[in-house]
């Protein structure tokens, strides 16, 4: 069953035909995979080989293109007619003589349109510089132009179901925070946490399940909260220690992000003095955040906010965020960040990720946020502050099934 009505999915269609005009494309090829997902609903791991969906201005329908296998996929998960799913033989896998844009460009040039001005994601993670050169050679009467985020620019604005995903991953987000953070105690080791937050990520709720998401949960610990994108070891946590989590509750391919800090026991100084200026700076942050407002205007009060206290931070401070695949849940489209124009409108969804890294010290403390009609909402109800954990189980035993 399709997770939206074929209406919705025409709408869509019908936003990127108005942009496709507007950048002067007849045909439209996608390869990322949550874009191909967000027109189509195809939904599967296949995206580890060459697969596309083909969007003609002038036609109604898109084109599945892909590995024979993951065909009946593409029949099960779309709203494709069976026709318009057309596969490639195994032997165009992983090829040293085959190239599956060979496939693909033989497919548009017999279909009439190999003379037309296309489209590519130039920037997409599953558009390789190979793909894009076999491509060309076998269009060689076609007009190459750059499509990249084009599709991404439609998905910004949520629709009231793509919201009402998100909040269910919210509620999975914060349950896989709460049953992670009392996993982390002394001597438990770091994986075995993570193994508990994965479990509670996938199983969901009573009501509803979740879906791997598109990032493993990011688990930086002890000395090494300075440094934002490690995931775990089998380290064992050690009384005093910081440990940062990152998360995401996924449904539907919705993401929800949450992170938080945690210690085990009594933190140090420095880590006490810095959480008050995160939890200052969020605030003015969402109680800017409304529709008219600029994503560098948001940047704007945080940098003000924690510039009062002689900090200043690097890296953006969000980011769009919604429908994702590995190895991303960004939407690649606004960032909350000096010099983005971009300005808010009800429905749009951002992670706000204030997070602060020093050498041998950081904090993390984010939020995912929807703008309203007149303001903004967050998603999760996870506390905002820092976690003090007691160092060690006193419930429950190591080595206690997880749940």
């Amino acid at each position: 069953m399709l997770p939206f009505d074929i209406l919705e999915y025409q709408k869509r269609m019908n936003e990127t035909k108005v942009k496709m005009e507007s950048r002067g494309i007849d045909v439209l090829l996608i390869t990322d995979p949550a874009n191909m997902n967000y027109l189509t609903g195809y939904d599967a791991w296949s995206f580890y080989v060459h697969q596309m969906v083909v969007i003609i201005i002038d036609e109604p329908q898109p084109i599945w293109l892909g590995r024979f296998q993951d065909a009946n996929g593409a029949k099960a998960t779309t709203w494709i007619y069976d026709q318009n799913i057309i596969a490639y033989p195994d032997y165009y896998v992983q090829s040293d003589t085959h190239h599956p844009m060979e496939f693909f460009g033989e497919i548009i040039e017999q279909i009439g349109h190999g003379n037309r001005r296309i489209g590519v994601e130039m920037d997409s993670y599953y558009f390789t510089a190979k793909a894009f050169l076999k491509l060309k050679a076998s269009l060689a009467n076609a007009t190459f132009v750059d499509g990249d985020l084009l599709v991404n620019e439609v998905r910004i604005i949520k629709s009231n179901q793509e919201i009402e995903y998100m909040k269910r991953a919210a509620v999975i987000a914060d349950q896989a925070m709460y049953k992670g953070v009392d996993r982390i105690r002394a001597g438990i080791r770091e994986c075995d946490a993570a193994a508990t937050i994965y479990y509670n990520m996938i199983s969901g709720t009573d009501a509803f399940g979740g879906d791997y998401p598109s990032i493993v949960p990011l688990m930086p610990s002890g000395k090494n909260t300075g440094i934002p994108h490690l995931t775990w070891t089998d380290r064992k946590f050690e009384e005093g220690d910081s440990v940062i989590v990152e998360l995401a509750g996924c449904y539907k391919r919705y993401h929800v992000p949450l992170a938080r800090t945690i210690n085990i026991g009594k933190p140090s100084s420095q880590l006490d003095g810095i959480i008050p200026i995160v939890q200052e700076g969020i605030h003015e942050v969402l109680t800017k955040a409304k529709p008219g407002v600029t994503c560098g205007e948001l940047e704007e009060v945080w940098r003000n906010s924690i510039g009062q206290y002689g900090i200043k931070k690097e890296a953006r401070l969000g980011y769009s965020v919604g429908l994702g695949y590995p190895p991303d849940w960004g939407e690649h489209t606004a960032s909350i960040r000096k010099g983005d124009r971009t300005v808010l409108q009800p429905n749009m969804t951002f992670h706000l990720i204030p997070a602060l890294w020093f050498d041998r010290c950081g904090v993390e403390m984010s939020e995912t946020f929807r703008v309203t009609d007149e303001g903004c909402e967050t998603f999760t109800t996870f506390p905002r502050e820092l976690v003090i954990q007691h160092p060690f189980m006193i419930s429950q035993q190591q080595g206690e099934e997880i749940s």
